[in-house]
């Protein structure tokens, strides 16, 4: 297999190809910047709002003096790959754990386990499981009221930590992503003045060459009620194909661009930690613990099908991105409450925040992104 090829952009530089209906858009529309955010009122509270329930969580802009360099290539090792497929230790005999599937096709609810206790023979089997469900919301977890460097040594035996190339994060620990819209910002109304709903189905950072693998987000405070997380199953999403279909996208290659994400969050006043780039990346990817094939494009990053003209690549994005967004019968929703750890494999899932609360409330929730293998094909099998 050849590798993929990966393309560094000078900032504010165009693409080569945009989709016209996505140009200039992406999810972080959805998410605090700097230039919006009031420190004093997320420790002190505000007339309507608390203060910030995790203070030591609370986002800077300033850990990096110097832009970072270009992210290198690793060897992942996936810990579901040989992970027992009866999930003994994480799921022991005798010992209380409630799994309840959302869907059949897709996500899982768990209680009863400390994700923080799991043994590696737990965390192996987390992978597999995880993997196989795409999106599991684990409950009443202590992950936020664990010490950063904790919190990111557990997630580290998934892989290499992923620092965003955007976003705000905890004082030294630019490892951490922070999704935070603070108290009292209502700015939300304005990004919906110019669109008709907050819908951004994406898998996180594709554009790098080694995108995430098991991923972890959790709660630290969200809003009375909204602000859910839609997901979807995109190795069902490739089943539902045909299989004339299937092969058809088999050998096909996408880039997927991390520029208009620099750029969106130079033109609000952010900053950019390293220089953008596009990578291609198979259509179709195949998972290293399951053996499924899923597919592997989204709206927020990828940008145009390698070798096609562009109308061509234009209509079999929009073709695969419809699918997605309204097969769903082959996705779930996830509810944040106090405590919750979602857990997905964003080889295999794509999804959506959900701007739908009380403009105002705060929401704010970390991410720990370990990275994976690049994106691999096997053979097309009928």
């Amino acid at each position: 297999m050849a590798p993929s090829l990966t393309e560094t952009v000078s900032l504010r530089q165009a693409p080569k190809a945009t989709l016209r209906t996505e140009a200039g858009f992406n999810k972080e529309n959805l998410i605090g910047y700097g230039e919006a955010y009031r420190h004093e009122d997320e420790l002190q509270g505000t007339d309507k709002q608390p203060p910030a329930s995790y203070p030591n969580y609370l986002p800077v802009w300033d850990n990096e003096t110097e832009r970072y360099p270009p992210l290198t290539e690793f060897t992942h090792v996936d810990h579901g790959k040989d992970a027992s497929p009866n999930f003994p230790d994480l799921f022991p005999a005798g010992q209380e754990g409630v799994v309840d599937e959302l869907t059949p096709i897709i996500g899982s609810e768990v209680t009863g386990i400390q994700l923080s206790q799991l043994t590696p023979a737990a965390k192996d089997q987390l992978a597999l499981f995880v993997a196989q469900r795409k999106v599991v919301a684990f409950r009443d977890q202590d992950f936020a009221s664990l010490p950063i460097d904790q919190a990111l040594e557990f997630g580290s035996y998934f892989g290499r930590h992923h620092i965003h190339q955007t976003s705000g994060a905890p004082k030294g620990h630019p490892e951490i992503h922070l999704v935070h819209r603070g108290a009292d910002d209502t700015s939300g109304a304005d990004f919906l003045a110019s669109r008709t709903n907050s819908i951004t189905w994406h898998s996180d950072v594709t554009f790098e060459k080694q995108p995430p693998g098991t991923t972890f987000l959790y709660l630290l405070d969200g809003p009375l009620s909204g602000g859910d997380t839609l997901f979807a199953n995109m190795a069902a999403a490739y089943r539902r194909l045909s299989p004339e279909f299937q092969k058809r996208l088999h050998g096909l290659k996408a880039v997927h661009s991390g520029v208009e994400q620099i750029n969106n969050s130079l033109n609000k006043g952010g900053i950019a930690r390293r220089e953008g780039i596009q990578t291609e990346h198979p259509i179709v990817r195949t998972h290293p613990a399951t053996g499924e094939k899923a597919i592997f494009v989204n709206p927020q990053f990828t940008r145009y099908i390698v070798g096609y003209k562009k109308e061509e690549s234009d209509y079999l994005l929009k073709f695969l991105y419809d699918h997605i967004a309204l097969s769903q019968d082959i996705q779930t929703r996830v509810r944040w409450r106090p405590g919750t750890v979602v857990v997905w494999d964003n080889r295999v899932a794509a999804h959506s925040a959900l701007f739908d609360w009380q403009d105002g409330q705060r929401r704010h929730l970390a991410r720990i992104t370990p990275q994976a293998e690049r994106p691999y094909e096997t053979p097309f099998e009928r």
